[in-house]
């Protein structure tokens, strides 16, 4: 795949519709135009003109064509747009007659290959680039909104802000290394201190809504946990709607993992059942309950079903002690579940708290499930304030987890008076951080990028 080559492709999607799109981009686009309508198209004028056959015998279709000169296109290149009639038929005609123009050397576009382009001739950066997928991908309004400020650059000017940061604090460790002679006393400068931190303040910040990005886009992922007969496989019913679960009186019921993926207004929601947690001398339930605790590994938020007849149990108290206890990079907020509610006459209620939400409902006649799905909705970010709202991906996150690594370490040397080993640290961090907009990069990442796009864009 070369750069200087052509390249023309069907952008609009497939199937029929009213209007179809074919986009040609590259340095031979003029010359395509020229012999295509054999008249000069003058930059972003709209002309209604038939598509022709390359020997002119025969009308394919009428439609628009705009061009657009380089480099104020989508690409930065030449482009020309042709805007016809929606049948995949006739865009395939014509496309196979732009393809076989034998004066020029062009090509059919491979996927993402326009917006490719577009990044390359520094049109957007890495991370707009790919707002432009989840954009296109997005499933709910909420999605959209995030990826479009995403691609509008909310992300990149985050991360633009604290590489500013961070190569200060590079600059200034480096030159107490280059000019010792100075005798730059950098553990005494408080400013310094000051900025350092900063750093971990503004990254913290940027993880959060990089979390929060991931779970609008992606879906959030929801472990059960409970033990035997405290409600899990019935409340796993009523969030989806289908008796997925067997429901039974035996303890132990379900020995193995129950995934589900649903959609709360919009947004994506994978819901884990699993085994009940207890001391058990079965060999099959305790491998379900292995399972259970692998699944937690891996959960963004766990639901604690308690049997309102047995009360907060030790079993409770153990399960909690060790979710907290996990050493993980974000403490996995627990959502308190009072199952049973019905066999009490009580009311269905919720209330927050620091560690999640205490939510009082029946998993068998289903009052109480509206409160719970507001709360994932709310968790998930469901009608927030969109201003620091943007789309991320798991790739974002590696380098945001490996930026505070280093930075983590740096100040570590730093306070141990290692300004040679704190100034590596942070260039790592710097080549981390620089990764997420494209700055640096490899081109193995590159082609896993945009090799999702789809043909066209």
């Amino acid at each position: 795949m070369s750069n200087n080559d052509t390249i023309a492709a069907i952008a609009s999607a497939p199937g029929k519709g009213g209007v179809g799109i074919i986009r040609i981009s590259g340095r031979e686009t003029k010359k395509i135009a020229d012999i295509l309508f054999q008249k000069t198209l003058q930059a972003r004028h709209a002309y209604y003109l038939p598509f022709k056959t390359l020997d002119k015998s025969n009308i394919l279709d009428k439609g628009i064509a705009l061009y657009f000169s380089a480099p104020n296109s989508y690409t930065g290149e030449d482009v020309l747009e042709l805007q016809g009639h929606g049948g995949p038929v006739v865009l395939n005609l014509l496309l196979k007659e732009i393809l076989s123009i034998d004066q020029v050397k062009i090509r059919l576009a491979e996927p993402g290959e326009f917006t490719l382009r577009a990044y390359l001739n520094d049109k957007m950066d890495l991370a707009q680039a790919e707002a432009v997928a989840d954009l296109i991908d997005s499933s709910s309004e909420q999605a959209a909104k995030a990826a479009a400020r995403s691609l509008a650059g909310s992300f990149s000017e985050a991360v633009y802000q604290l590489l500013d940061k961070l190569t200060y604090v590079r600059i200034y460790l480096e030159a107490a290394l280059d000019f010792p002679e100075e005798e730059i006393d950098f553990l005494a400068d408080t400013e310094l201190q000051q900025r350092i931190k900063q750093l971990e303040t503004e990254l913290a910040n940027i993880k959060n809504n990089v979390r929060q990005g991931q779970l609008i886009k992606e879906g959030m992922t929801v472990v059960i946990l409970g033990q035997p007969n405290a409600g899990k496989s019935s409340l796993l019913n009523q969030l989806t709607g289908n008796q997925t679960a067997i429901v039974t009186d035996i303890a132990g019921t379900t020995r193995d993992v129950l995934r589900e993926h649903i959609h709360i207004d919009g947004l994506p929601l994978h819901i884990i059942d699993t085994a009940g947690l207890r001391e058990t001398s079965d060999t099959i339930e305790q491998e379900g309950v292995k399972r259970a605790w692998q699944e937690v590994e891996k959960a963004d938020r766990v639901l604690l079903l308690i049997d309102k007849d047995l009360g907060f149990s030790e079993a409770e108290q153990k399960i909690i002690k060790q979710l907290r206890g996990e050493e993980k990079d974000h403490a996995i907020p627990i959502d308190f579940i009072y199952n049973k509610i019905d066999l009490h006459n009580e009311k269905a209620f919720i209330k927050q708290k620091s560690h999640g939400a205490e939510i009082g409902l029946s998993a068998l006649t289903g009052e109480g499930i509206n409160l719970l799905s507001e709360h994932l909705k709310q968790s998930m970010g469901f009608e927030q304030s969109t201003e620091t709202q943007f789309t991320a991906r798991q790739r974002h996150m590696d380098a945001l987890l490996n930026i505070e690594k280093h930075i983590a370490i740096a100040v570590k040397q730093f306070e141990n008076n290692a300004a040679e080993l704190s100034a590596e640290e942070l260039r790592l961090a710097q080549e981390q951080l620089a990764s997420i907009t494209g700055e640096f990069h490899s081109d193995d990442l590159l082609g896993e990028i945009f090799s999702g796009f789809c043909i066209g864009k």
